[in-house]
């Protein structure tokens, strides 16, 4: 008798927790397509840090054209605007795997990228060849400044 009171007192505990809490959020994570990617984002972070302080890469993905425009200053004093094409596959023991090649013969991206947790605003990029190289996106407009400086050097 005691253990059937005890195992009723556990139940309606769980059942009082769980009521009372509120309601647990999951994000439905989207498919990895170029109509989801499709847009203007920009690093958040990369290997779990933030960019240093006046860095950016901004990244714009046309769905259609299967095409991206970068703009970034990690490695260069001003903007450096780069063009290339971009490829989606599903790799079936890692899932969806973007990669691309730069315009005018200047070679493929240094990884290949699995996309996880992409969302409206948000996804992540593991380094296939090394599974600690995360990189995170996020929504945005690219600022005017940006653009402007990046058509300028073309």
């Amino acid at each position: 008798m005691k253990k059937l009171i005890k195992a009723t007192m556990a139940v309606a505990a769980l059942f009082v927790m769980f009521a009372c809490t509120d309601k647990i959020e999951t994000s439905k994570y989207l498919e990895v397509t170029p109509n989801n990617i499709s847009g203007s984002w920009r690093l958040e972070s990369s290997c779990g840090a933030p960019l240093a302080d006046g860095s950016y890469v901004y990244i714009d993905f046309d769905r259609k054209e299967r095409t991206f425009e970068m703009y970034q200053n990690t490695d260069s004093f001003s903007t450096r605007y780069i063009t290339g094409r971009y490829y989606i596959y599903v790799d079936g023991k890692v899932g969806s795997v973007i990669r691309g090649d730069y315009d005018f013969g200047n070679g493929g991206w240094t990884h290949r990228y699995i996309v996880t947790k992409l969302t409206e605003n948000r996804m992540e990029w593991r380094a296939l060849d090394d599974r600690k190289y995360i990189d995170v996106y996020v929504r945005c407009d690219i600022p005017d400044s940006i653009l402007d400086a990046g058509v300028e050097e073309e």
